[in-house]
């Protein structure tokens, strides 16, 4: 498992994440405080609060360089 940090704070960035992920055949789960939702799950993601980073999960089995290719664009440092 990976964890990296990644921000969500438009509606738009919201919806092309969750399509981003669908592509992948692994499970990913967004951590906010206790809250631990599927990453995948559009209200799931939207019961968070957007307003700072969010810690992404990601279990995969091997490298996971293409799926943090396509994250790219959602990565907080």
């Amino acid at each position: 498992m990976k964890t990296v940090k990644i921000s969500l704070n438009s509606i738009d960035k919201v919806k092309s994440f969750v399509n981003d992920l669908t592509k992948f055949d692994t499970d990913f789960d967004l951590v906010s405080g206790r809250y631990v939702i599927d990453a995948k799950s559009i209200m799931g993601i939207f019961s968070l609060d957007l307003s700072k980073p969010i810690d992404l999960n990601i279990h995969s089995e091997g490298d996971s360089g293409d799926i943090l290719s396509v994250l790219a664009p959602y990565l907080v440092d």
